[in-house]
């Protein structure tokens, strides 16, 4: 894997991780296309944790109001004079996010065989196509007022369905969570930024899990850490700016758009796919 392609696999990680057209299909199709003959699993999931850190400083505001919100939920569990009323947004919009994120444990009894759909393009690429269909839907449904104080446990466990499948490569998380959530009713805004808060678990889970698997076969290839972390900084920071553009877009409803990049370039790389087509020979 050259420089010049981690520049590329970060700028696209930047981009479709947060723009709801699949970072993981994407990345595993380029990849495919451009010589690799197997994807770099631990490559891809950190460049997944690069995003994260940029949601994580985006969000800092709502991040560390939800951490003071958790100590103060297990103070007043403990105080003999506990608040009362109606819990605060921050520390609702905990549970929320933690009953969105169960649904993610069916999966990882069949985590590699979700990976393993990342080795067929043809797959990935009708994969990409589905998503198309799913974002032309949601810049079709009403408006919706749900927030942190009224979004229901069924709604969060809904989404967190909605981000399982997900998982396939292809198949867009940001794309498929916000769009699940505009269909409960969630106010557009806080639909991008649940759906952008829920990735926190999620990803970290994963990167934990991909780095455990790796060490077990036999480590880290340390010759590549250069690679991996500029590809890390890339994806980063242009994830951070992309980030601005999603609510700007969902505000705005124009997921729509994005439908028809997913299914041009799902129908291009199906074709490719069937016509056993690589762009650049296998090293």
């Amino acid at each position: 894997m050259s420089y010049i392609m981690v520049v590329v696999l970060g700028v696209i990680q930047g981009v479709a991780e947060f723009l709801p057209i699949s970072s993981s299909g994407h990345l595993t199709l380029f990849q495919h296309f451009f010589g690799m003959s197997e994807p770099d699993n631990l490559f891809n999931i950190l460049l997944h944790f690069a995003t994260l850190i940029a949601v994580c400083v985006y969000y800092w505001r709502d991040i560390w109001e939800m951490i003071l919100e958790f100590f103060r939920f297990f103070g007043d569990l403990f105080s003999r004079t506990p608040s009362r009323g109606e819990p605060p947004a921050a520390r609702r919009q905990i549970l929320l996010l933690i009953v969105a994120t169960l649904p993610l444990f069916l999966v990882l009894p069949i985590k590699d065989k979700v990976e393993a759909v990342g080795n067929y393009p043809v797959a990935v690429s009708c994969i990409l196509l589905l998503t198309g269909v799913v974002l032309f839907t949601s810049d079709r449904m009403a408006k919706g007022r749900k927030n942190a104080r009224n979004t229901t446990l069924l709604d969060a466990l809904l989404i967190g369905v909605a981000q399982g499948f997900a998982t396939l490569p292809g198949l867009s998380r940001s794309g498929s969570t916000i769009a699940a959530g505009m269909a409960l009713g969630l106010d557009r805004k806080f639909a991008v930024r649940f759906s952008f808060l829920m990735s926190l678990p999620a990803v970290l889970g994963a990167t934990i899990l991909e780095v455990v698997d790796v060490v077990q076969a036999g480590g880290i290839d340390t010759a590549l850490l250069p690679k991996y972390l500029l590809g890390m900084v890339i994806a980063g920071v242009v994830g951070y700016f992309s980030i601005g553009l999603v609510n700007l877009l969902a505000s705005k409803g124009k997921f729509g758009a994005f439908a028809y990049y997913c299914w041009i370039a799902g129908g291009v790389f199906l074709i490719l796919s069937l016509l056993n087509v690589t762009l650049v020979p296998a090293a």
